[in-house]
């Protein structure tokens, strides 16, 4: 095997003159089958994280800027609504309107039992005289028909209704009810009825008055609301032969609730 000779890398004189030395690349030309190609690399995409660390970010600014409006907008609607309570309150001073129970006569009241004590009937009669009054200046109320239970220790004892009718700005409003009932009762209720009739001091009535309402100020006009009025305090007696006994109402007090039904429930 031969060596091969390599020029050398210093400068040659020729005749005093420098002469600059070639680099020998022949051979490398010569014989391209000495070179070994360059092999290329596969493309590989890297993933993109950043890219989806941008996007991850960029929703949840969208999302805290959608809440931070929406706190806003109903805050600010809460705000208005205030305003307009407030304006309507000092404007128009609203009261709810007042209900007051006259008279109670009982007419009968009667619980029998059969022989065998398998089945006890109560039969009932009653006479009321209620009045409502409306001591507002600016509202009117319109009432649907009213619907009236009298009961005694839960047990109900008398059912009965008011037809519908309009009470006027600084308005009073007499009307007269009948309340009755014939039905069975079951053992429970006849022990509590007995043991209320058997009390010396009378009976203690509640009565009950479901109906909805109508607001109107002027020219706007509200939605029908519920409203309960509960009116308790009442002292009855049995009464003793044909005549009627006068129930006591000096101590009874009639109170207004709205009554609000939100899909199955009513508070």
């Amino acid at each position: 095997m031969t060596d091969r000779v390599y020029p050398s890398s210093k400068p040659t004189t020729n005749g005093g003159a420098t002469v600059p030395a070639v680099a020998n690349t022949t051979a490398a030309t010569a014989n391209p089958s000495n070179t070994k190609p360059q092999l290329r690399q596969p493309y590989r995409p890297q993933p993109q994280y950043h890219h989806r660390r941008h996007r991850r970010s960029n929703c949840h600014c969208n999302f805290c800027c959608c809440c931070f409006w929406s706190i806003l907008i109903i805050l600010a609607l809460a705000l208005l609504a205030a305003i307009a309570g407030a304006a309507v309150y000092i404007l128009y001073r609203p009261h709810r309107p007042e209900f007051t129970l006259t008279s109670v006569r009982i007419a009968k009241l009667n619980l029998t039992t059969s022989s065998d004590l398998s089945t006890s009937h109560l039969t009932t009669l009653f006479n009321l005289t209620l009045s409502t009054k409306n001591p507002n200046n600016h509202l009117t109320f319109s009432y649907e028909p009213f619907a009236l239970s009298l009961s005694s220790s839960d047990v109900q004892i008398g059912n009965g209704s008011i037809p519908a009718f309009t009470s006027g700005t600084k308005n009073s409003t007499f009307f007269r009810s009948i309340l009755s009932t014939s039905q069975d009762l079951d053992v429970e209720s006849v022990k509590s009825l007995r043991s209320d009739l058997r009390k010396k001091t009378g009976v203690a009535l509640t009565l009950q008055m479901d109906t909805k309402v109508k607001v109107a100020m002027g020219k706007l006009k509200s939605k029908k609301v519920g409203i309960r009025v509960t009116c308790e305090g009442i002292k009855g007696a049995v009464p003793k032969g044909k005549s009627p006994s006068v129930a006591s109402v000096a101590n009874s007090k009639c109170k207004v609730d709205l009554r609000i039904k939100i899909w199955k429930w009513t508070f």
